[in-house]
């Protein structure tokens, strides 16, 4: 297929999926929220429960990262990095993983990561998230909070994944012939 031709049927394709945005933000917009617990968490100044994470927000994002082990949760925590400052200006925003505090901190630090992360070992908060997979380990996902006075409301979530909408570089290895051709995330490049 000619260059032209194929940039048509692509954008064509754009826009359908603009289409379907549309709808899902008009079924996001009626969704009830599900009232959920105000889990404690680990952090290294000692622990701080779900609520204290939306500080003076009324909505806040909470990223359920698999932690050290996984170069795919790195890769989107140093994506979400590179946005926390525009996240944070609307939402709270913190990634959650299985780790413990001390770890989270030295593996953030080395990454240069700004955001603020706990620790949801010995908690329900990933189960009862629906992010505990069958053999018990974690999932890659992403919930939204609203705060209503005393109760936390979960208004959304979504699991994680390969060419999903929160990771670009997924869309931009997609404009390649091969796309990602068998390519992975690494914790480091060199």
């Amino acid at each position: 297929m000619q260059y032209h031709d194929s940039m048509q049927q692509i954008a064509a394709y754009r826009e359908q999926i603009a289409g379907l945005r549309r709808k899902m933000r008009e079924v996001q917009v009626a969704v009830e929220p599900e009232p959920v617990t105000d889990y404690v968490f680990a952090t290294p100044a000692g622990p701080r429960s779900l609520s204290s994470l939306f500080g003076n927000k009324r909505d806040l994002f909470v990223i359920h990262n698999m932690g050290t082990s996984c170069a795919y949760c790195t890769l989107w925590a140093d994506g979400f990095n590179g946005l926390y400052q525009h996240i944070a200006d609307r939402a709270a925003f913190a990634v959650a993983s299985p780790d413990p505090p001390d770890v989270q901190q030295g593996f953030a630090a080395g990454r240069g990561w700004r955001f603020p992360m706990v620790s949801h070992q010995g908690t329900e908060f990933v189960a009862d998230m629906g992010y505990r997979s069958e053999t018990g380990g974690c999932l890659p996902g992403v919930s939204a909070f609203q705060r209503d006075g005393a109760r936390i409301l979960r208004v959304a979530d979504t699991g994680l994944h390969p060419g999903d909408d929160f990771c670009t570089l997924w869309h931009m290895l997609d404009l390649l012939p091969e796309a990602a051709a068998g390519w992975g995330p690494k914790f480091g490049y060199g």
